[in-house]
């Protein structure tokens, strides 16, 4: 006869999508050889070693979350990529599962789960949310932290506060609690930009190394305008001058997303705004001459500077 599942065994597995270990089914009430012997007779799941799904099957993506956190122990938390797919930062599910513990704790190899370690997780972990993950601001720095270059760690950052999981004030107020953070200056520089509107590494190249590099007037970012029945953003908006930049990073053009920008276009137009439009290819590779581009349309529209060149190799003549 098969073993009665006693109802505290059943309610800790329920509360973790069906998971629960080897330890915490015998504290409820089975017998020590009895999680062992229900995954040889097929009745529950093994996931790991001392870790058991109450169901057979393959285990949901939840499931094995919750399995990987009961085989590390006390103290495992969420981080990383894992709790940024969690929290909808991250788009799809890594290829492995990212688990941070106390600082003290050692864990021998997982497959499939890397282990961090950190001395500040009981203030890293976020109070309530479940399965137990580190808080938003707090995986945007790990991610930031890893990552291999600045214009990783500012995708990360710009992410979060464009879907609005988090905002630069609260960033700025987590950054100040590490005492030590790769990117940590250009990031805080950065954060000023992304709260101003930059919404892409495309856009914060734009504006350090066309606008402001080569001395231009500022733009106002991501402003709000009508287009016809529609509502709309435009990337750089020189309202003063009647001028529009818009960049797109996009490495193909779609016709169809042609003809829109067109279409978008020619509605600014007819409102008195003229439009010009920049690749990845523009802003990086030529920076520039785009500079010198603008100016001279600024200057047209009553722009009284002059473009300032960036440095002694700089190709960007002066406007007037």
């Amino acid at each position: 006869m098969p073993p009665e599942i006693p109802p505290a065994c059943r309610l800790a597995a329920e509360a973790r999508d069906g998971v629960i270990s080897r330890r915490e089914a015998i504290e409820a009430g089975l017998a020590a050889s009895t999680p062992a012997w229900l995954a040889r007779d097929g009745r529950w799941r093994r996931i790991h070693c001392g870790v058991y799904r109450l169901y057979t099957g393959d285990p949901p993506r939840d499931a094995r979350l919750w399995a990987a956190i009961c085989r590390v122990g006390p103290g495992a938390v969420l981080s990383h990529q894992t709790a940024a797919e969690l929290d909808g930062l991250a788009d799809r599910p890594g290829p492995v599962i990212h688990i941070t513990i106390p600082v003290e704790r050692r864990v021998a190899p997982i497959g499939g789960v890397m282990i961090h370690r950190s001395g500040r997780i009981a203030e890293a972990v976020h109070p309530v949310r479940q399965p137990p993950r580190t808080r938003i601001e707090e995986t945007v720095l790990d991610l930031a932290d890893q990552s291999p270059s600045f214009s990783v760690a500012f995708g990360w950052v710009c992410a979060a506060i464009q879907r609005r999981l988090t905002t630069p004030d609260r960033i700025v107020e987590f950054m100040a609690r590490r005492k030590r953070l790769r990117w940590r200056r250009p990031l805080a520089r950065a954060l000023a930009d992304i709260g101003g509107g930059v919404h892409s590494w495309l856009e914060y190249r734009y504006v350090h190394g066309v606008e402001r590099a080569h001395g231009l007037p500022a733009a106002t970012r991501q402003r709000h305008v009508l287009l016809g029945s529609r509502s709309g953003y435009l990337d750089n908006h020189y309202e003063r001058y009647s001028l529009c930049v818009e960049t797109d990073g996009r490495a193909a053009h779609p016709d169809d997303r042609r003809w829109a920008d067109t279409r978008r276009d020619n509605v600014l137009a007819s409102t008195g705004i003229t439009t010009m439009r920049y690749g990845w290819d523009d802003v990086a590779s030529r920076p520039c001459e785009v500079a010198a581009e603008i100016g001279r349309a600024l200057a047209s529209r009553g722009w009284a500077g002059q473009i300032r060149r960036c440095g002694p190799d700089c190709a960007a003549p002066r406007s007037r």
